[in-house]
């Protein structure tokens, strides 16, 4: 089932913890070990050891919360993390209405997308909020079966919130979700490396359509990864795929998706071998729409946690 689109908000927050930094590197190593990211805050936060951290501003304590200005049939989504020790210790994600009642409880709706998906909101809900608290990071949130999208919505507020954590900002992010894009360019980048690389990313918006998507990983004289003989030569062997294939392929798809009637970032088709960067793509494509919903062209710097 298509989710009922209770994501398309952005708030432009300077730095962030993100994803996989797989979006700014799919290391050699990664297709063979399925893990394209070398964001180590995707172990639990049970874990007892933890990979070293090389770069990526730290959480800081306090209580960070999002909500949604509109509602989306019926619902809009409100958001509130809590940070202890620089751990995310709480977790508290939920669709209500305009009376403040929980999409968990609307057991027609549950039916529903339980007939259709296999799941529903009093399940994907709850468990995507464990999922969250357990792996410290938006990336790791585990996708869940029947609710693709509403995962792929609750991975980008939970990066908002992190980048919000990550500045101490304790104000409530307001996301204008359903808004019309407004014209312009729209531009992101991370700001540490990652094995060599990392993300950049541009959109254009034109007649409120997305006409252009420029989504890359570059070095730092900005030679794109796409470039890179080796890496495209070994990833090739060990997934099948290559950046030289899936970047371009994940550029053309998110302009495709936005043109479509009621199209979402979310909508992006995952590149086999290439999950988590399709993942970590779509992560920043919706910020960025999230940003052009807002008709905010000041570039989006992702603080993106590396570790050893």
């Amino acid at each position: 089932m298509k989710m009922n689109n209770f994501v398309k908000g952005f708030t432009a927050i300077a730095l962030s913890t993100l994803v996989l930094a797989a979006c700014g590197s799919d290391d050699k190593k990664d297709t063979a070990k399925s893990s394209e990211s070398s964001t180590a805050t995707s172990k639990t936060a049970e874990s007892s050891t933890e990979a070293e951290k090389v770069a990526g501003g730290d959480l800081q304590d306090g209580t960070y919360k999002l909500e949604e200005k509109n509602e989306s049939n019926g619902y809009r989504a409100t958001f509130e993390m809590t940070v202890k020790d620089g751990k995310i210790t709480e977790s508290k994600y939920d669709n209500i209405n305009a009376d403040g009642k929980s999409k968990t409880e609307d057991k027609d709706y549950e039916k529903n997308m339980k007939d259709k998906t296999g799941v529903g909101p009093a399940e994907f809900i709850p468990e995507l909020n464990e999922s969250f608290v357990k792996a410290q990071s938006a990336s790791g949130v585990e996708v869940v079966t029947g609710a693709t999208h509403s995962t792929e919505s609750f991975q980008n507020y939970a990066q908002q919130l992190i980048q919000a954590a990550q500045i101490g900002d304790t104000d409530t992010i307001e996301i204008d979700n359903g808004a019309p894009l407004k014209d312009g360019t729209y531009s992101l980048k991370e700001k540490n490396n990652s094995n060599g690389y990392h993300t950049t990313f541009s959109i254009v918006v034109k007649d409120g359509k997305v006409t252009e998507s420029k989504y890359d990983n570059v070095n730092d004289e900005g030679k794109s990864k796409t470039e890179d003989a080796e890496y495209n030569t070994s990833m090739k062997e060990k997934s099948g795929t290559n950046p030289e294939t899936y970047i371009p392929e994940l550029n053309d798809e998110f302009v495709k998706a936005m043109n479509e009637e009621d199209g979402s970032a979310a909508d992006v088709e995952v590149v086999t071998g290439a999950t988590h960067s399709s993942h970590s793509f779509v992560i920043y494509a919706e910020q960025l729409i999230n940003a052009a919903e807002k008709g905010d062209t000041k570039e989006i710097v992702v603080d993106n946690i590396v570790t050893k």
